[in-house]
């Protein structure tokens, strides 16, 4: 019987805000940093799970479909990420 815990939100908030702001490049802790910085108090158990998704993809494609370098293929298309593109201004 070694379940282990289910983290509890506040603790994945704050795991989430660290991963955000700390992408290893700056264009993606300044693109993805300040969307969830903006928003990590409010996220859903859902929203958080899909930007723990997002923050698994390579800096350099997430930059390019944030930043609109690049289209987001369809089968990573998602409401999140489409979010996090309309912020950055595209």
């Amino acid at each position: 019987m070694d379940e282990t815990p289910t983290p509890s939100m506040e603790g994945r908030r704050r795991r989430l805000l660290f991963r955000a702001t700390h992408m290893g490049t700056r264009e993606n802790d300044i693109l993805v940093g300040g969307f969830v910085r903006a928003r990590v108090d409010t996220l859903s158990d859902a929203e958080i799970e899909s930007l723990e998704t997002i923050l698994r993809f390579p800096d350099p494609l997430l930059a390019d479909w944030l930043t609109g370098r690049a289209p987001i293929p369809a089968e990573h298309d998602s409401a999140m990420l489409r979010a996090m593109r309309k912020a950055s201004g595209v």
